[in-house]
């Protein structure tokens, strides 16, 4: 279902329609000019998912600090949740990391957020802990996720 989207690097052009759907997506949602920030970086990884007509359906920021990446922010506008975009946007994240040589990625998920967690690990991540108390509005632990690519079988 993904293929109706294709898949692009983000750029700064895109921070203000990033801004109205993030606030849609989390209850403490970054800011535009967080976003700005971010994207500016030269260690980060933004990607938009996006249908035919050019609008953002859903984006993902990533880091890479040499061999290791880190998902900061992975989001799909609610009117096009269901649709492979979650999994379209991950593939091509942990698809590009590798390409630049991280062997393993991280992130964080709310523990309530099964449709995150099934998600993520049908990609090949699995549980490394557990932060306490990680997210604020509300409070709520975080589980701590890693991927690794030789147990994913890549290169």
């Amino acid at each position: 279902m993904g293929a109706r989207y294709r898949v692009r690097a983000a750029d700064l052009s895109d921070v203000p329609e990033l801004a109205v759907i993030e606030p849609r997506c989390f209850s403490d949602p970054w800011s535009a000019a967080g976003f700005h920030e971010m994207l500016s970086a030269p260690y980060i990884l933004g990607l938009i998912a996006e249908p035919r007509q050019r609008s953002i359906a859903g984006y993902l920021v990533a880091r890479v600090v040499d061999e290791e990446g880190e998902i900061l922010n992975l989001a799909v506008a609610p009117e096009h949740r269901r649709k492979g975009i979650g999994a379209l946007l991950l593939e091509s994240a942990l698809h590009a990391l590798r390409t630049r040589g991280v062997l393993a990625v991280f992130l964080e998920v709310r523990v309530s957020n099964q449709a995150a967690i099934n998600l993520y690990q049908a990609k090949g991540f699995r549980p490394i802990g557990q932060r306490h108390g990680y997210y604020r509005r509300p409070v709520e632990d975080a589980m701590v996720l890693r991927w690794e690519s030789a147990v994913a079988g890549l290169p």
